[in-house]
């Protein structure tokens, strides 16, 4: 099943986000297949502000599961953390 994460930064923590960067990459590269599309959200500066995230997982608690192991949030980066069931529809 798809689900849609959506990560809001806290408010001025961009060097928070950099310092853990390279750690919450090695854990999307780790996902393999089951990653479907990730990236940065940007603020109007250009600067990353929070993440998108569509992965197939099993079922809810594998969502929740994935995002409290990732190194952003166990470092405290997030405000707050949306994941909902995606339904993907375009490109077919």
């Amino acid at each position: 099943m798809l689900f849609a994460i959506v990560c809001r930064d806290k408010p001025a923590s961009l060097d928070l986000r950099l310092a853990n960067r390279e750690a919450h990459v090695a854990y999307l590269e780790a996902q393999g297949d089951r990653l479907i599309l990730a990236g940065p959200t940007l603020d109007d500066a250009g600067a990353m502000n929070g993440s998108i995230l569509v992965l197939d997982l099993e079922d809810g608690a594998a969502a929740e599961a994935f995002c409290a192991n990732d190194p952003y949030a166990r470092a405290g980066l997030f405000e707050t953390v949306t994941i909902s069931p995606f339904k993907k529809v375009f490109p077919r």
